[in-house]
């Protein structure tokens, strides 16, 4: 290793690494480069003229030709270049026996073959050149060139008889289109129309595509009932199911050109009846460019339609679960009023059932189903049909994870409608044991007091408590529905169970309304206690106010001293909790209460007790001195003031005296 490692050249050490003064660019080197190229000098022209040179000179060729060769047969190259040198010195034998040895080295190579036929042709052998063509068609059959070219020749020579059985013999091994094409070609260049329409006919069996078809319907558009025939041929060839919209846009345009209006636009309906529009969109164009210019107005309405259509099919098919392209898609249909598609755009969209059993991904769902019977009923008149369409909804549901109310309750509804109240009665009650719902229990509830089945709501009322009794709505609306029906001694039952249940979601309400119930029906006393009462629960400041005003509302002669009295205490219970603001709140409806009895003495007191604002600064976190200061408003109550004021009086008075003491001692 170290040997080896010594012997390597040492890379030498730039010293100087600022740039040179003068600059060279590449493009400089090279010009330089050009322009120093030595041309080398040409070969002199060689002329023979004895017959020995020439034998020496063609043996030495001959001699290098076949070194060559010996030494690598495969090269293709050699052959060539041997077999051109014998036909330059006019040795055709020669070069015809250098073609064959080379064809038996390489038989299946394609440019020995045509340059041994070519070599023919040049020297006008021509019987030698078709021996050429026969051997190499027999041998590689699928090779199109040897059969291009016999035909070529034959028909350059004036044979048509000759290239016409050469491309008959092509044929029997079904080529590809161009071979055919070609074959029609030379028959029309020789107005042999039947015969080219003969070949059409095998063509098109051979390779039954609809190009093709088409080649063979426009080579007959001079003959147009011909033409038409093929046409209509090829649409029953394909069927529905392999046909493109080519065929059909070949074929209405030709009936355009034939001034076959109704034809063409019956092609264009024929074809987008069957055809995906999404999948054939340059058919769809061109029936909406012909119907601008040769339709009237319900044709262009109905290619709007269609543009509208492929649109939402588009959207659909990218998302099946976009359901809001489903309801556009659906609505469009609805404005056109076709029955049959209708429903089959609806039953598309209901298939598409969201994934999940999670109800978020089944809100928007669940409203196609609810357009579709809405469809059935209103628009198509079908009732067994609407019915068909609720349950089927209600069955699809995962009804053990949620469900709709609004689904049951339509359904009752539209039984309703039908005067079936017995079965909606069923349904809704089945709802209830199913899945109870706040929803399905007002609906039930609304449905029996619009028919005035006053004991059915008391029933459904107090499943509805067993369900949820801390629902506060449901004791209100209860209590007012005794209430209506004078039964004031059930109605006030109800508001003193409610409000001695443990948990409710919204007791203000409750409270509101049994204090509103007493006080409509004028029991004055009893609605001081229920203030009474909810005061032991709760101090709020509201329910004071609203204390006070219920007391001041009486027309007796103690209602203003009894209201000065609850506002005196709200005032009290206010200041013990120092709460400033809901002090101020009471402060303000007193001095408006007061303010209406016109006693100027107590509205001076009270106006003397309204506390003054100030503008304070403290930490926006306390724990975070650095997070800086915020400006807020404090309220500062006179009584509070006047505790202020003594405490700064007493703290100067310990200060003086505390320099009293401070000077004696010195002065000892």
């Amino acid at each position: 290793m170290s040997n080896s490692s010594s012997n390597l050249p040492r890379v030498a050490k730039v010293k100087n690494k600022q740039p040179a003064p003068q600059q060279i660019t590449a493009e400089q080197i090279l010009r330089d480069a050009k322009e120093r190229i030595v041309e080398e000098p040409k070969r002199p022209k060689q002329s023979i003229t004895d017959p020995k040179e020439l034998e020496e000179y063609r043996r030495e060729k001959r001699k290098g030709y076949e070194d060559a060769l010996r030494r690598n047969r495969t090269v293709v190259g050699n052959w060539l270049k041997y077999a051109r040198f014998e036909e330059s010195q006019n040795q055709l034998t020669r070069a015809r026996s250098v073609y064959e040895r080379a064809i038996d080295a390489n038989h299946r190579n394609v440019t020995i073959w045509m340059k041994y036929s070519e070599m023919e042709l040049r020297n006008r052998n021509i019987n030698h050149a078709r021996n050429i063509f026969d051997r190499c068609v027999s041998i590689m059959p699928r090779v199109d060139q040897f059969w291009y070219k016999y035909a070529y020749v034959e028909e350059l020579l004036g044979n048509v008889g000759g290239a016409r059985q050469v491309f008959e013999r092509w044929m029997e091994w079904e080529p590809g289109e161009q071979a055919w094409l070609s074959y029609i070609k030379m028959e029309l260049r020789y107005r042999e129309t039947e015969r080219a329409r003969q070949i059409y006919e095998r063509f098109i069996i051979v390779h039954p595509e609809v190009k093709n078809w088409i080649k063979y319907a426009k080579f007959e558009y001079r003959h147009m009932l011909k033409a038409r025939n093929i046409y209509e041929r090829a649409v029953d060839f394909f069927g529905k199911d392999f046909c493109n919209e080519d065929l059909f846009i070949a074929f209405a345009e030709f009936e355009e050109k034939c001034n076959e209006f109704e034809r063409a636009r019956a092609i264009y309906k024929y074809a987008l009846e069957f055809l995906d529009k999404l999948t054939a969109p340059k058919l769809f164009s061109l029936y909406s460019a012909f119907e601008k210019k040769f339709g009237d107005r319900a044709g262009i309405e109905d290619i709007l339609l269609s543009k509208k259509r492929m649109t939402y099919e588009k959207e659909v098919l990218e998302n099946g679960r976009n359901y809001d392209a489903w309801f556009d898609y659906a609505k469009l249909e609805e404005s056109y009023g076709d029955l049959a598609k209708i429903r089959t755009v609806y039953e598309r969209a209901i298939s598409n059932i969201p994934p999940e059993p999670e109800k978020r991904y089944w809100r928007r769902y669940i409203y196609l189903w609810i357009y579709y019977a809405v469809f059935e009923e209103l628009v198509a008149k079908d009732i067994e049909r609407t019915r068909d369409v609720y349950n089927a909804a209600l069955k699809i549901v995962p009804s053990k994870n949620f469900t709709f109310g609004k689904l049951w309750l339509l359904l009752a509804h539209f039984e309703v409608r039908q005067k079936n109240i017995e079965k909606a009665r069923k349904i809704l009650g089945h709802a209830i044991g199913l899945c109870p719902k706040d929803k399905v229990f007002k609906g039930y509830i609304e449905l029996e007091s619009n028919l005035r089945c006053f004991d059915r709501c008391r029933v459904i009322y107090e499943k509805y408590l067993e369900f949820n009794p801390a629902n506060c709505t449901t004791w209100i609306s209860f209590a007012k529905m005794e209430a209506e029906l004078g039964d004031y001694e059930r109605a006030k039952g109800l508001y003193e169970l409610a409000i001695n249940q443990e948990v409710l979601d919204m007791p203000e309400l409750l409270w509101k309304a049994y204090i509103d119930f007493e006080y409509e029906e004028e029991n004055y006393k009893e609605t001081r206690n229920l203030y009474k009462k909810l005061l032991k629960r709760t101090q709020h400041v509201k329910v004071w106010i609203s204390y006070a005003k219920f007391e001041a509302s009486l027309t007796d002669g103690q209602a203003q001293v009894r209201a000065r009295s609850v506002f005196e205490q709200a005032h009290q219970c206010m200041k013990e909790n120092e709460l400033k603001e809901e002090r101020l709140l009471v402060l303000e409806s007193w001095l408006e209460f007061e303010k209406g009895t016109n006693d100027l003495d107590r509205i001076k007191a009270l106006q003397e007790m309204m506390p003054k604002k100030l503008k304070k600064q403290r930490l926006i976190d306390p724990n975070d001195p650095s997070a800086g200061l915020e400006e807020y408003y404090d309220l500062l109550f006179p009584d509070a003031k006047s505790k202020a004021s003594n405490f700064i009086h007493m703290a100067h008075l310990w200060k003086q005296k505390q320099l009293e003491q401070t000077n004696q001692l010195q002065s000892q």
